[in-house]
């Protein structure tokens, strides 16, 4: 797993691999109908991405499906907008480290910095914060 420390590095990154592992594509000629996505954050707080891209819509991943057809094409050329990508990621999808490379859904408790985490996330996800 390969995580970046800006969307834009991910999104980067998973177009490189996608054309690694076809390599009879050309860039301008690569066709894709998925693009994934994953946003963790670890304990020292950073927040990390992960992208991939897929040929053909349905494959799975490592990450979540964000978009498909010609939404995950615009992507893979370039063409998107890393704060609406940013905007749209639901928080609830977030992964957070609850030990070195392990992950889930909700920040680890047991400690100080744990607390903390889990009292901004709390606040993040509060039902008056998704109705505001």
């Amino acid at each position: 797993m390969s995580l970046y420390a800006t969307l834009e590095e991910a999104i980067d990154a998973a177009r490189e691999e996608f054309l690694a592992a076809n390599p009879e594509l050309e860039e301008d000629d690569a066709s894709v109908s998925q693009f994934n996505l994953q946003k963790y954050v670890m304990q020292d707080g950073d927040i990390m991405w992960q992208a991939e891209f897929f040929a053909n819509e349905g494959d799975e991943g490592e990450c979540l499906s964000l978009r498909s057809g010609e939404a995950a094409q615009a992507i893979f050329d370039g063409d998107f907008d890393e704060i609406e990508l940013r905007q749209e990621w639901m928080p609830e999808n977030t992964l957070h480290e609850w030990d070195e490379g392990e992950f889930q859904l909700e920040p680890p408790a047991d400690t100080e910095e744990g607390e903390a985490a889990a009292q901004e996330w709390e606040d993040d996800n509060s039902e008056s914060d998704r109705w505001a």
